[in-house]
Protein backbone atom coordinates (compact mmCIF):
# COMPACT_ATOMS: atom_id res chain seq x y z
CA UNK A 1 0.00 0.00 0.00
CA UNK A 2 0.98 3.68 -0.45
CA UNK A 3 2.83 4.89 3.03
CA UNK A 4 3.99 8.07 2.34
CA UNK A 5 3.91 10.87 -0.76
CA UNK A 6 6.56 13.53 -1.22
CA UNK A 7 6.40 16.24 -3.34
CA UNK A 8 8.50 19.29 -4.18
CA UNK A 9 8.29 21.93 -6.55
CA UNK A 10 5.26 20.67 -8.47
CA UNK A 11 3.01 23.29 -9.67
CA UNK A 12 2.04 24.85 -6.29
CA UNK A 13 3.17 22.77 -3.79
CA UNK A 14 6.60 23.96 -2.68
CA UNK A 15 7.12 21.01 -0.07
CA UNK A 16 4.53 18.37 0.65
CA UNK A 17 4.76 15.45 2.58
CA UNK A 18 1.54 13.33 3.26
CA UNK A 19 1.79 9.79 5.29
CA UNK A 20 -1.31 7.71 3.72
CA UNK A 21 -3.15 4.86 5.59
CA UNK A 22 -5.09 1.86 5.18
CA UNK A 23 -8.80 2.11 4.41
CA UNK A 24 -10.59 4.58 3.07
CA UNK A 25 -8.33 7.86 2.57
CA UNK A 26 -10.46 10.80 1.52
CA UNK A 27 -9.11 13.86 -0.01
CA UNK A 28 -11.39 16.89 0.01
CA UNK A 29 -11.22 20.98 -0.98
CA UNK A 30 -12.37 23.60 -2.98
CA UNK A 31 -12.99 23.43 -6.78
CA UNK A 32 -9.32 24.35 -7.87
CA UNK A 33 -7.50 24.16 -4.09
CA UNK A 34 -4.89 21.60 -5.82
CA UNK A 35 -6.28 17.99 -5.20
CA UNK A 36 -6.22 17.43 -9.04
CA UNK A 37 -2.42 18.50 -9.26
CA UNK A 38 -1.97 16.12 -6.45
CA UNK A 39 -3.26 13.04 -7.98
CA UNK A 40 -0.47 14.37 -11.42
CA UNK A 41 2.60 14.63 -8.68
CA UNK A 42 1.43 10.73 -7.78
CA UNK A 43 1.12 9.64 -11.55
CA UNK A 44 4.79 11.79 -12.30
CA UNK A 45 6.14 8.91 -9.50
CA UNK A 46 4.36 6.18 -10.95
CA UNK A 47 5.68 7.03 -14.74
CA UNK A 48 3.39 8.58 -16.21
CA UNK A 49 3.35 11.02 -19.14
CA UNK A 50 5.74 14.12 -17.98
CA UNK A 51 4.78 17.81 -18.63
CA UNK A 52 7.20 20.51 -17.72
CA UNK A 53 4.21 22.87 -16.56
CA UNK A 54 4.23 20.57 -13.94
CA UNK A 55 7.62 21.98 -12.49
CA UNK A 56 7.10 25.21 -9.95
CA UNK A 57 7.72 28.49 -11.45
CA UNK A 58 10.87 29.43 -10.72
CA UNK A 59 12.15 25.96 -9.86
CA UNK A 60 14.90 23.95 -11.66
CA UNK A 61 13.42 20.48 -11.18
CA UNK A 62 9.89 18.74 -9.61
CA UNK A 63 10.67 16.01 -7.94
CA UNK A 64 8.35 13.31 -6.31
CA UNK A 65 8.70 10.03 -4.35
CA UNK A 66 6.15 7.91 -3.58
CA UNK A 67 6.90 5.12 -0.41
CA UNK A 68 4.69 1.12 -0.73
CA UNK A 69 4.54 -1.42 1.55
CA UNK A 70 4.92 -4.48 -0.35
CA UNK A 71 5.60 -8.48 -0.01
CA UNK A 72 8.75 -10.32 -1.28
CA UNK A 73 6.60 -11.74 -3.95
CA UNK A 74 4.45 -8.88 -5.09
CA UNK A 75 3.67 -8.26 -8.94
CA UNK A 76 5.98 -5.10 -8.67
CA UNK A 77 8.73 -6.98 -7.32
CA UNK A 78 8.85 -9.56 -9.75
CA UNK A 79 8.62 -7.64 -12.52
CA UNK A 80 11.63 -5.43 -11.12
CA UNK A 81 13.44 -8.33 -10.78
CA UNK A 82 12.78 -9.57 -14.29
CA UNK A 83 14.93 -6.44 -15.16
CA UNK A 84 18.08 -7.34 -12.58
CA UNK A 85 16.48 -5.62 -9.54
CA UNK A 86 15.90 -7.08 -6.66
CA UNK A 87 17.24 -7.18 -3.07
CA UNK A 88 13.99 -5.28 -1.88
CA UNK A 89 12.86 -5.86 1.42
CA UNK A 90 9.22 -4.61 2.00
CA UNK A 91 9.56 -1.12 1.06
CA UNK A 92 9.27 0.67 -2.36
CA UNK A 93 10.37 3.76 -2.98
CA UNK A 94 9.23 4.94 -6.40
CA UNK A 95 11.19 8.48 -7.73
CA UNK A 96 10.73 10.75 -10.22
CA UNK A 97 12.88 13.75 -11.40
CA UNK A 98 11.32 16.49 -13.67
CA UNK A 99 13.47 19.37 -15.07
CA UNK A 100 11.95 22.57 -16.35
CA UNK A 101 13.12 21.67 -19.94
CA UNK A 102 11.10 18.42 -19.55
CA UNK A 103 13.70 15.83 -19.30
CA UNK A 104 13.14 13.44 -16.13
CA UNK A 105 14.95 10.70 -14.66
CA UNK A 106 13.36 7.63 -12.66
CA UNK A 107 14.32 5.53 -9.61
CA UNK A 108 13.67 3.13 -7.47
CA UNK A 109 15.18 2.85 -4.36
CA UNK A 110 17.11 5.48 -5.61
CA UNK A 111 18.51 2.96 -8.57
CA UNK A 112 18.42 4.12 -11.89
CA UNK A 113 15.93 3.13 -14.42
CA UNK A 114 13.97 3.56 -17.28
CA UNK A 115 10.47 5.47 -17.17
CA UNK A 116 9.01 2.91 -18.96
CA UNK A 117 10.17 0.23 -16.09
CA UNK A 118 8.77 2.90 -13.56
CA UNK A 119 5.65 3.00 -15.38
CA UNK A 120 5.18 -1.11 -15.24
CA UNK A 121 6.09 -1.17 -11.26
CA UNK A 122 3.65 1.58 -10.83
CA UNK A 123 0.70 0.00 -13.03
CA UNK A 124 0.81 -3.13 -10.33
CA UNK A 125 1.38 -1.06 -6.83
CA UNK A 126 -1.55 1.94 -7.86
CA UNK A 127 -4.63 2.07 -10.13
CA UNK A 128 -5.85 5.47 -10.42
CA UNK A 129 -10.07 5.58 -11.67
CA UNK A 130 -10.98 8.86 -12.84
CA UNK A 131 -13.86 10.31 -14.90
CA UNK A 132 -12.32 9.98 -18.14
CA UNK A 133 -10.04 7.14 -17.54
CA UNK A 134 -10.00 3.75 -15.69
CA UNK A 135 -6.79 1.78 -17.17
CA UNK A 136 -7.64 -2.03 -17.28
CA UNK A 137 -11.31 -1.97 -17.07
CA UNK A 138 -11.38 0.20 -19.77
CA UNK A 139 -8.41 -1.91 -22.05
CA UNK A 140 -10.38 -4.75 -23.94
CA UNK A 141 -6.61 -6.54 -24.08
CA UNK A 142 -7.12 -7.06 -20.22
CA UNK A 143 -11.06 -8.02 -20.34
CA UNK A 144 -10.46 -11.79 -20.91
CA UNK A 145 -7.27 -11.97 -18.07
CA UNK A 146 -9.87 -10.27 -15.73
CA UNK A 147 -12.53 -12.32 -16.70
CA UNK A 148 -10.56 -15.97 -16.09
CA UNK A 149 -9.51 -14.65 -13.07
CA UNK A 150 -13.29 -13.50 -11.86
CA UNK A 151 -14.77 -16.93 -12.90
CA UNK A 152 -11.52 -19.11 -10.54
CA UNK A 153 -10.82 -20.15 -14.41
CA UNK A 154 -7.08 -20.40 -13.89
CA UNK A 155 -6.51 -24.33 -13.99
CA UNK A 156 -8.79 -24.05 -17.81
CA UNK A 157 -6.48 -21.50 -18.97
CA UNK A 158 -3.39 -23.25 -17.61
CA UNK A 159 -4.78 -26.74 -19.42
CA UNK A 160 -5.37 -24.37 -22.58
CA UNK A 161 -1.68 -22.87 -22.92
CA UNK A 162 -0.25 -26.20 -22.27
CA UNK A 163 -2.42 -27.57 -25.22
CA UNK A 164 -1.82 -24.75 -27.41
CA UNK A 165 1.94 -25.25 -27.41
CA UNK A 166 1.70 -28.49 -27.67
CA UNK A 167 0.17 -27.83 -30.68
CA UNK A 168 2.55 -24.91 -32.06
CA UNK A 169 5.43 -27.31 -31.30
CA UNK A 170 4.19 -30.26 -33.45
CA UNK A 171 2.95 -27.67 -35.98
CA UNK A 172 7.12 -26.08 -36.01
CA UNK A 173 8.03 -29.88 -36.52
CA UNK A 174 5.60 -30.74 -38.88
CA UNK A 175 6.48 -27.73 -41.28
CA UNK A 176 10.19 -28.28 -41.11
CA UNK A 177 10.21 -31.62 -41.78
CA UNK A 178 7.60 -30.42 -44.79
CA UNK A 179 10.44 -28.08 -45.63
CA UNK A 180 13.23 -30.72 -45.45
CA UNK A 181 11.34 -33.12 -47.17
CA UNK A 182 10.29 -31.14 -50.11
CA UNK A 183 14.22 -30.08 -50.74
CA UNK A 184 15.03 -33.48 -50.66
CA UNK A 185 12.56 -34.10 -53.46
CA UNK A 186 14.47 -30.73 -55.42
CA UNK A 187 17.90 -32.28 -55.12
CA UNK A 188 17.08 -36.09 -55.35
CA UNK A 189 19.33 -36.70 -58.59
CA UNK A 190 21.54 -34.54 -56.67
CA UNK A 191 21.75 -36.88 -53.30
CA UNK A 192 21.28 -39.86 -55.39
CA UNK A 193 24.93 -39.49 -57.32
CA UNK A 194 26.59 -37.43 -53.91
CA UNK A 195 25.73 -40.54 -51.69
CA UNK A 196 26.69 -43.34 -54.74
CA UNK A 197 30.33 -40.96 -54.37
CA UNK A 198 30.84 -40.91 -50.60
CA UNK A 199 30.21 -44.38 -50.80
CA UNK A 200 32.83 -45.28 -53.77
CA UNK A 201 34.73 -42.92 -52.11
CA UNK A 202 34.30 -44.09 -48.41
CA UNK A 203 36.36 -41.04 -46.69
CA UNK A 204 37.66 -41.97 -43.45
CA UNK A 205 38.34 -40.29 -40.30
CA UNK A 206 41.71 -38.34 -40.11
CA UNK A 207 42.55 -40.22 -43.38
CA UNK A 208 43.82 -36.57 -44.59
CA UNK A 209 46.60 -36.30 -42.38
CA UNK A 210 47.68 -40.07 -43.18
CA UNK A 211 47.69 -39.80 -46.43
CA UNK A 212 49.79 -36.49 -46.89
CA UNK A 213 52.22 -37.65 -44.44
CA UNK A 214 52.56 -40.85 -46.11
CA UNK A 215 52.96 -38.98 -49.62
CA UNK A 216 55.37 -36.60 -48.21
CA UNK A 217 57.64 -40.47 -47.31
CA UNK A 218 57.12 -41.41 -50.84
CA UNK A 219 57.86 -38.20 -52.47
CA UNK A 220 61.74 -38.39 -51.10
CA UNK A 221 62.13 -41.68 -51.04
CA UNK A 222 65.19 -42.27 -52.40
CA UNK A 223 66.68 -39.40 -50.72
CA UNK A 224 65.84 -41.07 -46.97
CA UNK A 225 67.21 -44.21 -48.62
CA UNK A 226 70.35 -43.20 -49.34
CA UNK A 227 70.24 -41.70 -46.29
CA UNK A 228 69.28 -44.64 -44.38
CA UNK A 229 72.28 -46.29 -46.32
CA UNK A 230 75.29 -44.17 -45.25
CA UNK A 231 74.14 -44.50 -41.85
CA UNK A 232 74.34 -48.29 -42.17
CA UNK A 233 78.14 -48.04 -43.93
CA UNK A 234 79.29 -45.33 -41.24
CA UNK A 235 78.08 -47.84 -38.09
CA UNK A 236 79.72 -50.68 -39.76
CA UNK A 237 83.06 -49.16 -40.66
CA UNK A 238 85.82 -50.97 -39.26
CA UNK A 239 85.23 -53.38 -36.64
CA UNK A 240 81.72 -51.76 -36.52
CA UNK A 241 80.50 -49.85 -33.66
CA UNK A 242 78.56 -52.74 -31.85
CA UNK A 243 81.42 -55.16 -32.47
CA UNK A 244 84.09 -51.97 -30.71
CA UNK A 245 81.53 -51.37 -28.30
CA UNK A 246 81.62 -55.25 -27.02
CA UNK A 247 85.38 -55.44 -27.11
CA UNK A 248 85.78 -52.20 -24.53
CA UNK A 249 83.46 -53.72 -22.30
CA UNK A 250 85.77 -57.65 -22.56
CA UNK A 251 88.93 -55.47 -21.48
CA UNK A 252 87.35 -53.49 -18.70
CA UNK A 253 85.37 -56.44 -17.24
CA UNK A 254 88.33 -58.15 -16.95
CA UNK A 255 90.07 -55.37 -14.72
CA UNK A 256 86.66 -54.72 -13.25
CA UNK A 257 87.84 -57.12 -9.80
CA UNK A 258 90.66 -54.95 -9.39
CA UNK A 259 89.35 -51.75 -9.56
CA UNK A 260 86.96 -52.30 -6.40
CA UNK A 261 83.94 -51.74 -8.42
CA UNK A 262 84.65 -48.20 -10.09
CA UNK A 263 84.63 -49.46 -13.02
CA UNK A 264 80.68 -51.05 -12.78
CA UNK A 265 78.86 -47.96 -13.92
CA UNK A 266 81.14 -47.76 -16.83
CA UNK A 267 80.41 -51.16 -18.09
CA UNK A 268 76.68 -50.74 -17.54
CA UNK A 269 76.71 -47.87 -19.74
CA UNK A 270 78.49 -49.93 -22.53
CA UNK A 271 76.19 -53.32 -22.37
CA UNK A 272 73.11 -50.18 -22.77
CA UNK A 273 75.41 -48.75 -25.60
CA UNK A 274 75.23 -52.53 -27.27
CA UNK A 275 71.95 -52.86 -27.07
CA UNK A 276 71.26 -49.46 -28.33
CA UNK A 277 73.43 -49.59 -31.16
CA UNK A 278 72.16 -52.90 -31.92
CA UNK A 279 68.59 -51.43 -32.34
CA UNK A 280 69.73 -48.73 -34.09
CA UNK A 281 70.91 -51.26 -36.84
CA UNK A 282 68.07 -53.50 -36.48
CA UNK A 283 65.76 -49.98 -37.32
CA UNK A 284 67.62 -48.92 -40.05
CA UNK A 285 67.27 -52.35 -41.96
CA UNK A 286 63.52 -52.19 -41.05
CA UNK A 287 63.48 -48.85 -42.48
CA UNK A 288 65.20 -49.08 -45.56
CA UNK A 289 63.18 -52.69 -46.37
CA UNK A 290 59.51 -50.00 -45.88
CA UNK A 291 60.68 -47.41 -48.29
CA UNK A 292 58.52 -48.14 -51.41
CA UNK A 293 60.51 -46.48 -54.72
CA UNK A 294 57.26 -47.48 -56.66
CA UNK A 295 56.27 -44.32 -58.63
CA UNK A 296 52.61 -46.67 -58.82
CA UNK A 297 52.16 -46.59 -55.43
CA UNK A 298 53.08 -42.80 -54.97
CA UNK A 299 50.42 -41.84 -57.54
CA UNK A 300 47.73 -44.37 -55.78
CA UNK A 301 48.27 -42.00 -52.47
CA UNK A 302 48.62 -38.59 -54.59
CA UNK A 303 44.84 -39.89 -56.04
CA UNK A 304 43.46 -40.97 -53.38
CA UNK A 305 44.16 -37.42 -51.41
CA UNK A 306 43.34 -35.22 -54.20
CA UNK A 307 40.20 -37.04 -54.27
CA UNK A 308 39.12 -36.45 -50.83
CA UNK A 309 40.31 -32.60 -51.28
CA UNK A 310 38.04 -32.09 -54.23
CA UNK A 311 35.29 -34.05 -52.40
CA UNK A 312 35.29 -31.62 -49.24
CA UNK A 313 36.10 -28.80 -51.68
CA UNK A 314 33.02 -29.70 -53.84
CA UNK A 315 30.85 -29.73 -50.26
CA UNK A 316 32.14 -26.46 -49.02
CA UNK A 317 33.78 -28.69 -45.61
CA UNK A 318 36.58 -30.01 -44.49
CA UNK A 319 38.41 -33.17 -45.28
CA UNK A 320 37.87 -34.40 -41.98
CA UNK A 321 34.06 -33.69 -41.71
CA UNK A 322 33.41 -35.90 -45.17
CA UNK A 323 32.59 -38.80 -42.84
CA UNK A 324 29.76 -36.82 -41.08
CA UNK A 325 28.36 -35.05 -44.52
CA UNK A 326 28.47 -38.06 -46.32
CA UNK A 327 26.11 -39.66 -43.62
CA UNK A 328 23.83 -36.59 -43.46
CA UNK A 329 23.43 -36.78 -46.77
CA UNK A 330 22.56 -40.36 -46.75
CA UNK A 331 19.96 -39.87 -44.29
CA UNK A 332 18.20 -37.27 -46.48
CA UNK A 333 18.53 -39.37 -49.47
CA UNK A 334 16.72 -42.20 -47.34
CA UNK A 335 14.08 -40.02 -45.55
CA UNK A 336 13.24 -39.20 -49.35
CA UNK A 337 12.91 -43.41 -49.91
CA UNK A 338 10.98 -43.22 -47.06
CA UNK A 339 8.72 -41.38 -49.38
CA UNK A 340 7.53 -38.50 -46.85
CA UNK A 341 6.53 -41.51 -44.38
CA UNK A 342 7.74 -39.07 -41.49
CA UNK A 343 5.93 -36.33 -42.72
CA UNK A 344 2.89 -37.97 -42.70
CA UNK A 345 3.55 -39.38 -38.79
CA UNK A 346 4.23 -35.48 -37.83
CA UNK A 347 1.15 -33.95 -40.14
CA UNK A 348 -1.25 -36.56 -37.83
CA UNK A 349 0.45 -35.51 -34.75
CA UNK A 350 0.00 -32.11 -35.36
CA UNK A 351 -4.03 -32.88 -36.00
CA UNK A 352 -4.07 -34.75 -32.90
CA UNK A 353 -2.71 -31.74 -30.69
CA UNK A 354 -5.04 -29.33 -33.04
CA UNK A 355 -8.33 -31.53 -31.88
CA UNK A 356 -7.05 -31.17 -28.04
CA UNK A 357 -6.51 -27.53 -28.21
CA UNK A 358 -10.12 -26.97 -29.40
CA UNK A 359 -11.38 -29.72 -26.83
CA UNK A 360 -9.61 -27.80 -23.85
CA UNK A 361 -9.72 -24.43 -25.44
CA UNK A 362 -14.06 -25.15 -26.14
CA UNK A 363 -14.30 -26.31 -22.19
CA UNK A 364 -12.53 -22.82 -21.23
CA UNK A 365 -14.63 -20.80 -23.37
CA UNK A 366 -17.99 -22.48 -21.77
CA UNK A 367 -16.45 -21.74 -18.67
CA UNK A 368 -16.22 -18.09 -19.81
CA UNK A 369 -19.95 -18.34 -20.81
CA UNK A 370 -20.87 -19.14 -17.17
CA UNK A 371 -18.50 -16.45 -15.44
CA UNK A 372 -19.52 -13.85 -17.83
CA UNK A 373 -23.25 -14.30 -16.86
CA UNK A 374 -22.33 -14.14 -12.98
CA UNK A 375 -20.25 -11.45 -13.80
CA UNK A 376 -23.43 -9.16 -15.06
CA UNK A 377 -25.92 -10.21 -12.46
CA UNK A 378 -22.99 -9.29 -10.13
CA UNK A 379 -22.33 -5.48 -11.92
CA UNK A 380 -26.52 -5.16 -12.33
CA UNK A 381 -26.85 -4.98 -8.86
CA UNK A 382 -24.25 -3.11 -8.21
CA UNK A 383 -25.71 -0.21 -10.96
CA UNK A 384 -29.06 0.30 -9.29
CA UNK A 385 -28.08 2.19 -6.35
CA UNK A 386 -25.16 4.37 -8.29
CA UNK A 387 -27.96 6.04 -10.85
CA UNK A 388 -27.05 3.25 -13.50
CA UNK A 389 -30.47 1.44 -13.10
CA UNK A 390 -31.18 1.73 -16.92
CA UNK A 391 -27.67 0.78 -18.18
CA UNK A 392 -26.76 -2.66 -19.18
CA UNK A 393 -23.38 -4.28 -18.61
CA UNK A 394 -22.62 -7.23 -20.85
CA UNK A 395 -19.36 -9.30 -20.67
CA UNK A 396 -19.29 -10.12 -24.64
CA UNK A 397 -17.53 -13.76 -25.00
CA UNK A 398 -17.07 -14.30 -29.30
CA UNK A 399 -15.32 -16.97 -30.72
CA UNK A 400 -11.96 -15.70 -33.10
CA UNK A 401 -10.94 -17.11 -36.29
CA UNK A 402 -8.03 -20.00 -35.91
CA UNK A 403 -5.41 -17.57 -37.14
CA UNK A 404 -5.97 -15.25 -34.38
CA UNK A 405 -6.25 -18.42 -31.72
CA UNK A 406 -3.98 -18.47 -28.85
CA UNK A 407 -2.42 -19.52 -25.45
CA UNK A 408 -5.52 -17.35 -24.25
CA UNK A 409 -7.86 -20.00 -25.86
CA UNK A 410 -10.29 -19.15 -28.82
CA UNK A 411 -12.17 -16.45 -27.37
CA UNK A 412 -12.54 -12.30 -27.55
CA UNK A 413 -13.37 -10.88 -24.17
CA UNK A 414 -14.93 -7.47 -24.01
CA UNK A 415 -16.85 -5.55 -21.19
CA UNK A 416 -19.78 -3.29 -22.90
CA UNK A 417 -22.46 -1.00 -21.82
CA UNK A 418 -25.68 0.65 -22.72
CA UNK A 419 -26.73 3.51 -20.95
CA UNK A 420 -29.94 3.85 -22.63
CA UNK A 421 -33.14 1.37 -22.81
CA UNK A 422 -32.72 -0.35 -26.35
CA UNK A 423 -29.75 0.74 -27.29
CA UNK A 424 -26.88 -1.70 -28.26
CA UNK A 425 -23.71 -2.16 -25.85
CA UNK A 426 -20.82 -0.67 -26.63
CA UNK A 427 -17.04 -0.14 -25.51
CA UNK A 428 -17.43 1.71 -21.96
CA UNK A 429 -15.50 4.61 -22.90
CA UNK A 430 -17.74 5.80 -26.48
CA UNK A 431 -20.82 4.23 -24.33
CA UNK A 432 -20.69 6.37 -20.87
CA UNK A 433 -20.64 10.00 -20.05
CA UNK A 434 -17.61 11.02 -17.92
CA UNK A 435 -19.42 10.82 -14.93
CA UNK A 436 -21.22 7.25 -15.73
CA UNK A 437 -17.84 6.20 -16.45
CA UNK A 438 -16.53 6.85 -13.21
CA UNK A 439 -19.46 4.62 -11.73
CA UNK A 440 -19.08 2.15 -13.90
CA UNK A 441 -15.66 1.48 -12.93
CA UNK A 442 -16.41 1.45 -9.25
CA UNK A 443 -19.16 -0.81 -9.98
CA UNK A 444 -17.16 -3.35 -11.84
CA UNK A 445 -13.94 -2.50 -9.33
CA UNK A 446 -16.57 -3.55 -6.99
CA UNK A 447 -17.17 -6.99 -8.00
CA UNK A 448 -13.75 -7.39 -9.90
CA UNK A 449 -11.68 -6.31 -6.82
CA UNK A 450 -10.58 -10.17 -6.00
CA UNK A 451 -9.66 -10.87 -9.72
CA UNK A 452 -7.47 -7.82 -9.78
CA UNK A 453 -5.77 -7.12 -6.18
CA UNK A 454 -3.64 -3.70 -7.19
CA UNK A 455 -2.84 -2.82 -3.11
CA UNK A 456 -3.56 0.65 -4.05
CA UNK A 457 -7.21 2.31 -5.76
CA UNK A 458 -7.78 5.86 -6.47
CA UNK A 459 -11.06 6.99 -7.24
CA UNK A 460 -10.62 10.77 -8.56
CA UNK A 461 -14.42 12.43 -8.26
CA UNK A 462 -15.87 9.37 -9.02
CA UNK A 463 -19.60 10.81 -7.10
CA UNK A 464 -19.71 13.92 -9.51
CA UNK A 465 -23.00 14.84 -11.17
CA UNK A 466 -25.08 12.66 -8.20
CA UNK A 467 -25.67 13.69 -4.68
CA UNK A 468 -28.55 12.20 -1.86
CA UNK A 469 -28.60 8.53 -1.96
CA UNK A 470 -26.56 7.88 -4.99
CA UNK A 471 -23.68 9.41 -3.08
CA UNK A 472 -24.21 7.41 -0.07
CA UNK A 473 -24.30 4.33 -2.63
CA UNK A 474 -20.69 5.60 -3.65
CA UNK A 475 -19.36 5.71 -0.29
CA UNK A 476 -20.97 2.67 0.84
CA UNK A 477 -18.67 1.19 -1.80
CA UNK A 478 -15.51 2.72 -1.47
CA UNK A 479 -15.99 1.71 1.95
CA UNK A 480 -16.55 -1.74 1.07
CA UNK A 481 -13.76 -1.89 -1.05
CA UNK A 482 -11.33 -0.23 1.45
CA UNK A 483 -12.19 -3.25 3.89
CA UNK A 484 -10.18 -5.28 1.77
CA UNK A 485 -7.89 -2.63 -0.37
CA UNK A 486 -6.18 0.78 0.38
CA UNK A 487 -9.07 3.07 -1.51
CA UNK A 488 -7.93 7.32 -1.60
CA UNK A 489 -10.74 8.81 -2.89
CA UNK A 490 -10.92 12.73 -4.41
CA UNK A 491 -14.31 13.74 -3.49
CA UNK A 492 -16.53 17.21 -3.37
CA UNK A 493 -19.21 14.43 -1.72
CA UNK A 494 -19.95 15.03 2.03
CA UNK A 495 -21.98 11.73 2.23
CA UNK A 496 -18.62 9.78 0.55
CA UNK A 497 -15.90 12.14 2.95
CA UNK A 498 -18.03 11.05 6.25
CA UNK A 499 -17.19 7.35 5.39
CA UNK A 500 -13.53 7.69 5.25
CA UNK A 501 -10.84 6.71 7.42
CA UNK A 502 -8.51 9.25 7.21
CA UNK A 503 -9.15 12.47 5.83
CA UNK A 504 -7.24 15.38 4.18
CA UNK A 505 -8.29 19.01 2.86
CA UNK A 506 -6.37 20.33 0.25
CA UNK A 507 -6.61 24.18 -0.01
CA UNK A 508 -4.81 27.21 -1.34
CA UNK A 509 -2.82 29.66 0.83
CA UNK A 510 -1.05 32.69 0.72
CA UNK A 511 3.06 31.58 1.27
CA UNK A 512 5.21 34.24 0.83
CA UNK A 513 5.62 35.60 -2.35
CA UNK A 514 3.00 33.60 -3.58
CA UNK A 515 -0.18 31.43 -3.45
CA UNK A 516 1.44 27.37 -2.26
CA UNK A 517 -0.72 24.57 -2.15
CA UNK A 518 -1.85 22.92 1.43
CA UNK A 519 -2.57 18.90 2.30
CA UNK A 520 -3.95 19.26 6.18
CA UNK A 521 -4.86 15.84 8.14
CA UNK A 522 -7.93 16.65 9.89
CA UNK A 523 -8.69 15.96 13.23
CA UNK A 524 -12.39 14.81 14.50
CA UNK A 525 -13.60 18.97 15.04
CA UNK A 526 -11.88 19.96 11.84
CA UNK A 527 -13.47 17.45 9.85
CA UNK A 528 -16.60 18.01 11.14
CA UNK A 529 -15.76 21.73 9.95
CA UNK A 530 -14.70 20.50 6.74
CA UNK A 531 -17.78 18.34 5.92
CA UNK A 532 -20.28 20.91 6.99
CA UNK A 533 -18.68 23.20 4.62
CA UNK A 534 -19.01 20.92 1.85
CA UNK A 535 -23.04 20.59 2.92
CA UNK A 536 -23.52 24.26 3.89
CA UNK A 537 -20.87 26.34 1.09
CA UNK A 538 -19.07 29.10 2.10
CA UNK A 539 -21.10 30.00 5.05
CA UNK A 540 -21.60 26.94 7.86
CA UNK A 541 -24.52 27.02 10.02
CA UNK A 542 -24.64 25.04 13.25
CA UNK A 543 -27.04 23.17 10.86
CA UNK A 544 -24.63 21.97 8.80
CA UNK A 545 -22.13 21.38 11.89
CA UNK A 546 -25.24 19.16 12.92
CA UNK A 547 -25.72 17.49 9.49
CA UNK A 548 -22.04 16.87 9.31
CA UNK A 549 -22.02 15.16 12.54
CA UNK A 550 -25.27 12.85 12.05
CA UNK A 551 -23.23 11.92 8.75
CA UNK A 552 -20.19 10.99 10.56
CA UNK A 553 -22.19 9.42 13.65
CA UNK A 554 -23.83 7.24 11.47
CA UNK A 555 -20.84 5.68 9.88
CA UNK A 556 -18.98 5.30 12.70
CA UNK A 557 -22.29 3.26 14.70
Amino acid sequence: MLRTLSIRDVVLMEKLDIDFHSGLCVLTGETGAGKSILLDALGLALGVRADSALVRHGAKQASVAAEFDVDADHPACRILAEHGLDGFDDTLILRRALGADGRSHAFVNDRPVSVSLLRQAGAALVEIHGQFESQKLLSPAAHRALLDSYGDLGTDADHTVEAYRTWLAATEARAAAEEAWEGARRDEEFLRYAVDEFAALDPQPGEDAALAAERAVLMHGEKLLEALNNAVVELGSGQGVEASLRGAARHLEKAAEKAEGRLDGVIAALDRAVIEAAEVSAGLERLSGAIDLDPRHLEGVEERLFALRALARKHGVEVDDLPATGERLTAQFAALRDGGAAVERLRRDEAASRDAFIQVAGDLSAARREAAARLDEAVARELGPLKLGKAVFATRVTPLDEGDWSESGADRVVFQAATNPGAPPGPLNRIASGGELARFALALKVVLAGADPVPTIIFDEVDSGVGGAVAAAVGERLARLAEDFQVVGVTHSPQVAARGVNHWRVSKADAGPGIRTTVDALSETSRTEEIARMLAGARITDAARAAAESLLQGHEA
